[in-house]
């Protein structure tokens, strides 16, 4: 247990230099200047109070970093989860009801227990079944409904939310003559101010400076009095700590959501680690990652707050401000606390267009289509996994986890299909003298007695009628062939199917006079082959090193009256015609 403390990054707290107490000092104190606008905003996108978001900014983020393994991670309100997390609630309880509150409260912790069980047995491998088209996919459509979700906010339209978010969309542009002037100018006017402080002052706190200047002119003109939103009342003082109430029919239809909020949000924090990792040269485990991206979300539940994860954009910030260890998230949640106890009645007139304007410019970043033109050119099958996940989470939404579930089921169905069709090729001399596919390259056959196919890959239960396919239509295009030649160099496993296949062909090509070799396995292949039995069925002298040893064999044995030259790589330099001597041919 000590062992396992130690290598927490909380143990690091206690040998930190003041130099490294330094700069953790200025990097929290950076993060915090737009965690605490952030944390207002994706309470807003998660439909929940604002103040959630400083709860899940305290508490969880301080969690986060203790029990991970990533030293710069900056655990909090994100806005894919806060998005997941409205969708998931949505169909279930009125927006803004204290149900949908408790709901909210109950999914963060059905989420981080998730992790933590991902964590403990050690499953965070598992996690590649999201592929990166998929995922691709899905954020770029989980993108656009951020932004677009926030456009009722922006130009002050009360907007009605249905099962189907694109025509909610749609009944507000067509009322867009109902909008509110001074809303749409205050968000606006926050778009271009952090436009202009992101190109022209990066690396000063922009969104703070945009939220300040704003709720100072709202108190000046009277805003809320104008008729605009205002985040309002924020209660002073720490959240108080509890038990989320439990309600099992609640429990079961909130599963597959929090099953999808754990996948996602440790997408994204796997996504921060692995670049810290690389900027840092730092070591980060991924079940460990996991344990402490749980154990965040159940203290948010404790806390009576929303689903936290790791922000790519405050990680980023984190990393840049010279961050050292875990102690720069404690700073930067400690800043939080002092904003509950001291500062909340500021937060009165900051207008709700605002926190709409920071919304979208934090996901304009996470829009980029080239990822999935990308996987088009690379593979159709994962072009199309991108893309179908793209389309059907914007046609599901709200209720986006049904986009992405439905995106991995179908690269996991591709998956399979591509199994089941592996590259096997009928083998011709091309004129450079090498080995190569014959119906692609219009090849002479080797011999009229004599076929040779390729298999590449793995010999599996899904795939050996597809194998078995092939060598009985080689036996029927050739009604002379005597021998016929697997060249399995490529094959990389043989399960307990494959072999069963092997033995009834092996008996049938006997039966019809025909012989089936193997060249170049592997040890992998060789030792099932063995073990099984199978070998001794194929024959020792029916399993050659390599294609020269195979086909020298056959010439010498009279099985062909054609040698058959091969270079040291297995390629074919030539064919010439050589009678066998007397003594070679008796032998």
């Amino acid at each position: 247990m000590n062992s396992w403390v130690q290598r927490l990054p909380i143990s690091r707290l206690f040998t930190i230099s003041p130099d490294t107490l330094k700069n953790d000092l200025i990097a929290g104190i950076t993060v915090s200047l737009v965690a605490i606008p952030q944390s207002l905003a994706y309470a807003q996108l998660a439909g929940v109070p604002a103040y959630y978001g400083l709860y899940a900014a305290l508490i969880p983020t301080i969690v986060g970093a203790l029990f991970g393994s990533s030293r710069q991670l900056s655990t909090g309100p994100v806005a894919m989860t806060s998005l997941l997390t409205a969708a998931s609630v949505a169909p279930m309880a009125a927006h803004g009801s204290e149900l949908f509150y408790a709901y909210v409260i109950l999914l963060a912790l059905l989420s981080g227990m998730f992790q933590i069980l991902f964590g403990v047995l050690r499953m965070g491998v598992l996690l590649n079944f999201l592929s990166n088209p998929v995922l691709m996919g899905f954020i770029n459509a989980a993108a656009i409904i951020i932004g677009l979700s926030q456009l009722p906010t922006l130009l002050g339209i009360s907007a009605h939310q249905s099962e189907h978010f694109l025509l909610d969309i749609w009944q507000v542009m067509i009322h867009i003559d109902t909008m509110h002037e001074i809303s749409v100018a205050f968000g606006l006017s926050a778009i271009i101010l952090l436009m202009a402080f992101k190109k022209f002052a990066p690396k000063l706190p922009g969104v703070l400076i945009t939220v300040v200047m704003l709720t100072w002119v709202s108190y000046e003109i009277g805003y809320a009095g104008l008729g605009g939103k205002v985040v309002g009342d924020v209660p002073q003082g720490l959240p108080s700590i509890s038990v989320p109430s439990l309600d099992w029919h609640a429990i079961m239809s909130l599963m597959p959501a929090a099953f999808v909020i754990a996948l996602i949000s440790f997408m994204e924090a796997m996504s921060s680690s692995k670049v810290i990792a690389i900027k840092t040269r730092q070591p980060w485990d991924e079940n460990k990652e996991l344990i402490g991206q749980g154990l965040a979300k159940i203290a948010a539940a404790f806390c009576h707050s929303m689903p936290v994860s790791g922000s790519f954009s405050r990680s980023a910030l984190n990393l840049s401000s010279n961050a050292q260890t875990a102690l720069s998230s404690v700073i930067s949640a400690i800043f939080v606390l002092l904003t509950l106890l001291f500062f909340t009645s500021l937060l009165y007139h900051l207008p709700k267009p605002v926190l709409a304007a920071i919304i979208m410019m934090a996901v304009i970043s996470l829009i980029n289509f080239k990822t999935i033109s990308n996987a088009w050119h690379a593979s159709k099958d994962d072009g199309i996994a991108a893309i179908v996940t793209f389309l059907s989470t914007l046609a599901f939404a709200p209720n986006i986890q049904n986009g992405i579930l439905t995106g991995i089921i179908l690269s996991l169905a591709l998956l399979l299909y591509r199994m089941m069709q592996p590259r096997i090729a009928n083998l011709g001399v091309y004129a450079d003298g090498t080995l190569r596919d014959a119906h692609r390259h219009n090849l002479p056959p080797l011999h009229p007695k004599l076929g040779a196919i390729r298999f590449d890959g793995a010999l599996r239960f899904v795939n050996t009628s597809c194998f078995e396919d092939a060598l009985l239509n080689l036996e029927r295009e050739n009604p002379a062939v005597r021998y016929i030649l697997v060249k399995c160099n490529g094959m990389n496993y043989l399960d307990a199917s494959g072999v069963e296949m092997l033995f009834n062909l092996i008996r049938r090509f006997k039966s019809n006079g025909i012989t089936l070799g193997f060249s170049g396995p592997k040890k992998q292949v060789m030792e099932v082959m063995d073990s099984t039995g199978l070998s001794q069925a194929i024959g020792l002298e029916n399993i050659f090193s390599s294609d020269h040893d195979a086909f020298e064999q056959l010439y010498l044995r009279g099985v062909i009256d054609t040698r058959i030259c091969l270079n040291g790589q297995g390629d074919s330099r030539q064919i010439a015609p050589v009678k066998p001597s007397p003594s070679v041919a008796q032998a």
